[in-house]
């Protein structure tokens, strides 16, 4: 005689549903800013000062004007040791980026990656109606993604 099992029938165990990692939900929002008019010295000890390697130029309205980094601060000490100029006197708005690509904080995370793969930028900041409302960093990406591990790659 055939045992007959009495468990009844078992359904499929449900797979968490996998909700898409929003840029928004991992962008940093407490960001050092600088304004044009700072000196590019005081930037410097920001910059050193908080273990950062750049950050957003903003107005007095909080809208992006253009990005310093590291980079723009050696390529000023450079120029002014060549041409044998004071380094004191010059300000941000001369060696800040404003060619300045931004990223949309409803992007899902993995599109934000290929855009950081392309780009070869280390940082995006996000607007909100022309205002900076956050920065997404590549560190950043490595954290949603880490998070997202366990789920089904979507």
């Amino acid at each position: 005689m055939p045992i007959k099992s009495f468990q009844g029938k078992r359904s499929q165990p449900k797979k968490d549903e996998l909700k898409p990692a929003l840029v928004s939900e991992y962008m940093s929002k407490k960001l050092i800013t600088f304004r044009p008019e700072q000196p590019i010295s005081e930037v410097m000890e920001v910059l050193i000062k908080n273990k950062i390697s750049g950050g957003p130029v903003v107005n007095e309205h909080n809208e992006l004007l253009g990005i310093i980094s590291e980079g723009d601060c050696i390529k000023h000490i450079s120029d002014s040791r060549y041409y044998n100029m004071p380094a004191e006197n010059d300000t941000v708005e001369k060696h800040m980026k404003t060619d300045v690509e931004t990223i949309d904080g409803n992007l899902n995370i993995f599109d934000a990656a290929k855009q950081f793969v392309h780009s070869k930028r280390r940082r995006f900041p996000i607007l909100d109606k022309g205002k900076l409302v956050g920065q997404i960093s590549q560190k950043d990406i490595l954290i949603a993604a880490l998070q997202q591990k366990s789920h089904n790659w979507k």
